[in-house]
């Protein structure tokens, strides 16, 4: 019997079911078998084997517990104490924090256990972008011995460490009055009011948002030397004096004053003008000044009988060839510096040379 007679006219049906096609639709290649299927499923059931962990013992419940404060700055500040510090972004595990964090900001006497008894909560504070500040009168630890310690507390009302800071309250320092900056040859002066003592400078430079320590001294008054002119700066005063190793009372801050200073100040003289004839000329030299912002020199030259007239503008080399000179004749001579701003100098001693 052969396969039209097996499966009818159509090859591809065979007693009522299909038979397999070949791969490509073309003779020669191997056909799709069901044998396949085992294979598919067995490799899945291994994949899926192998995805299986180890069941360990359950892991315990998060505390989550604020970390203590680690950026406090505690100074006393005028009539106050003033507290400031970061509020801690994680738990003690490591996690973030969630919910609103409460400061508990604290003083006292003690130490240990026995601070925390008798120690008295600080007025409310404020708190901005997660920086915390509070201010405590002094009034009622002057001549003592403190301890300023703060600590958070969670959302679900679990306790952080304490952070301490310990020193001694001091009688507040009086603010520095009177403060006057004023423009000098060297710079700008400022000078103020105030006790004898140690006393901080503080300065910014025209739009800068911050100020900066500018000096230390204990002098009621300071220059300071790095400036350029037509550039605004402001500065401000406070005393200080030291509590302790790296600790320090402070009083409260000046007025601010500013200044723009401006250069109104000529060179000095030059020095040392010296005159040599020649046959056609009359050589000068004097000694060059050593203001850094010197543009040059002018030279002034008086003939017999005669008033000085400028006769030349030369650069900051300090000589000058005057060839414009008659035989028989002497010329008196004086030279002026002057400098990037137009400023001059009054003359120099008058030199004088006679051409033979």
């Amino acid at each position: 019997m052969n396969t039209e007679q097996l499966c009818g006219a159509d090859p591809q049906v065979c007693a009522g079911r299909p038979r397999p096609a070949w791969p490509s639709g073309r003779p020669g290649g191997r056909p799709q078998t069901w044998g396949a299927v085992p294979q598919t499923l067995s490799l899945f059931l291994l994949l899926l084997l192998a995805g299986c962990g180890y069941v360990g013992d359950p892991l315990p419940p998060l505390v989550n517990r604020p970390a203590h404060v680690q950026y406090l700055s505690v100074v006393e500040r005028g009539s106050r104490i003033l507290v400031q510090f970061t509020l801690p972004e994680k738990t003690t595990e490591g996690t973030s924090i969630k919910g609103a964090l409460k400061p508990d900001v604290r003083i006292g006497t003690g130490s240990g256990p026995d601070w925390e008894l008798q120690s008295k909560t600080a007025p409310p504070g404020s708190i901005k972008n997660g920086a915390a500040q509070f201010e405590i009168p002094v009034a009622d630890w002057i001549g003592k011995g403190v301890t300023v310690g703060v600590r958070v507390v969670g959302a679900n009302g679990r306790e952080g460490d304490w952070t301490w800071v310990s020193f001694p309250v001091v009688q507040p320092l009086p603010k520095p009055e009177a403060l006057d900056p004023e423009g000098v040859p060297e710079g700008i002066r400022l000078s103020w009011r105030g006790p004898e003592g140690a006393y901080r400078i503080y300065r910014r430079v025209a739009d800068a948002k911050n100020f900066t320590t500018a000096a230390d001294v204990t002098a009621r008054e300071w220059v300071d030397h790095d400036i350029e002119y037509g550039k605004p700066y402001t500065y401000f005063v406070r005393s200080i004096f030291k509590v302790g190793e790296n600790r320090e009372a402070e009083s409260e801050a000046s007025d601010e004053q500013s200044l723009t200073p401006k250069d109104t100040f000529p060179p000095a003289a030059p020095q040392s003008l010296r005159a040599d004839a020649t046959v056609s000329s009359i050589e000068l030299a004097w000694d060059a000044n050593a203001e850094s912002d010197l543009a040059g020199y002018r030279v002034y030259r008086a003939a017999p009988g005669g008033a000085f007239e400028k006769i030349a503008e030369v650069g900051a080399i300090p000589t000058y060839s005057d060839r414009a000179v008659e035989r028989g004749k002497s010329y008196r001579y004086a030279v002026t510096a002057f400098d990037k701003a137009g400023n001059e100098s009054s003359r120099s001693a008058v030199a004088e040379a006679h051409v033979e």
